[in-house]
């Protein structure tokens, strides 16, 4: 055998490989009919009701960004060129970091590739810099905010998640000269709930430090034009610099930061995955800006969002099916089994027509998985209600503990999503 192929098994064993291995659903998404959706599995093409996307807005059918996107494309083609310093930048990625800086009322904004890209590449900058700075961050912040920590090199210290008292405890510890960084999120993509961002905010301002916060399952879906969880708590303005997405509530793909233009131009100057890739394709930054314009003047679609959302929290609450928090739009019903939830989410899509993933490690710790249920503005209030009912059944076939059965912590008061 190849060595590195042996060294990659690790005496693993075929079963293990294949307990292991994830599989992926063909979904081809229906312009115009979304949540309806084509599945293709076994080479078998079905009708299917998406409850697991993260195109929470229904802004990727958008007529207004599609228009935006096929006017781009007629007349930039379908490529950028090039990166960002070599012939990849278009005016429309000018007017779009304007258009997000002014969302965010910061002074600046940056476009990466992606999501991922952001965090990676504005943390392994800012956190490296100084190079004396102490990181602070949340125990349950996402893989690329650890992986831009980590590429900086700086020294961290993990909170317990969304614990402010456990915050302070680790700040206060630290000598009082070094350079301080926190970095948390504000809606966590697995459980769904929300950060305490006023005591974050509280604390960063006691002890002096600068605060990063990742807006992903936020931006366009809360706060006064979208703007976000700490615009929404008019509190935007205490954090200094904000990550971003364009590829959730935007409906189209990318990422970015927000914030003071000299800490901006440091990323922009040193971020490898900024300087050392073929920027967004001039239609994406196009349709981008679209989404992003629309979203400030319609509060139709968050309405939608919100309804829905707490329209299942009721119904998963009277079925008594567990689930993590009531804070926001993801609804992540508790199951604490990987088979369970697999076999859960198959019996959905089989019965029912209903796609929703099971969560496995390593999104989430073994023993931990969830069916991460994402209502969107797009399902209709009978959608929901099937959804629950459909739910329930499965719920009752496989013996999925109950709220009861596990004597689960019930919140019955939901942040208005």
């Amino acid at each position: 055998m190849n060595v590195h192929l042996a060294s990659y098994l690790n005496g693993k064993t075929a079963e293990d490989l294949a307990a292991s291995k994830r599989e992926f659903l063909e979904i081809g998404r229906r312009s115009g009919n979304y949540p309806l959706a084509t599945a293709r599995h076994d080479g078998v093409d079905s009708e299917v009701s998406v409850w697991c996307s993260n195109d929470y807005l229904g802004m990727g059918q958008n007529r207004q960004v599609i228009a935006a996107m096929q006017a781009a494309i007629n007349t930039h083609g379908v490529g950028s060129g090039g990166s960002r310093n070599i012939g990849g930048t278009n005016h429309y990625h000018v007017l779009l970091e304007s258009e997000l800086a002014d969302v965010h009322g910061k002074e600046a904004a940056l476009l990466f590739t992606s999501g991922y890209t952001a965090n990676e590449g504005s943390l392994t900058v800012l956190a490296g810099t100084p190079k004396d700075t102490l990181v602070f961050s949340d125990a349950k912040n996402h893989a690329s905010i650890i992986d831009g920590l980590r590429h900086s090199g700086a020294k961290k210290h993990v909170f317990r998640h969304n614990d402010v008292a456990h915050l302070e405890e680790l700040i206060a510890a630290a000598p009082a000269d070094r350079p301080k960084l926190i970095v948390a999120e504000t809606v966590y993509s697995m459980s769904g709930n929300v950060a305490p961002l006023a005591a974050i905010a509280d604390i960063a301002d006691k002890y002096g430090a600068t605060t990063f916060i990742d807006e992903v399952h936020a931006v366009g879906m809360y706060g006064p034009q979208g703007a976000g969880i700490a615009a929404r708590e008019g509190i935007a303005d205490r954090f200094t610099v904000v990550m971003g997405t364009l590829a959730k509530g935007f409906g189209t793909v990318g990422g970015y930061i927000a914030g003071p233009a000299a800490l901006v131009d440091a990323v922009r100057t040193y971020a490898r995955s900024f300087v050392f890739t073929t920027s967004l394709p001039p239609a994406i930054a196009a349709g981008a800006l679209a989404s992003v314009r629309y979203l400030r003047s319609s509060d139709v679609e968050r309405k939608l969002l919100a309804e829905n959302a707490r329209l299942l929290h009721g119904l998963l609450l009277a079925a008594d099916i567990p689930f993590l928090s009531t804070d926001s739009h993801i609804v992540s019903a508790f199951v604490g089994d990987d088979d369970l939830c697999k076999r859960a989410s198959r019996l959905l899509f089989e019965r029912h027509g209903i796609y929703v993933q099971s969560i496995n490690a390593p999104s989430v710790p073994a023993g931990e998985e969830i069916l991460r249920i994402a209502p969107s503005a797009v399902h209709e209030q009978k959608d929901v209600e099937n959804f629950a009912h459909a739910l329930h059944g499965i719920w009752k076939e496989l013996d999925i503990p109950t709220m009861s059965a596990r004597n689960w912590p019930v919140r019955t008061a939901a942040h208005d999503a």
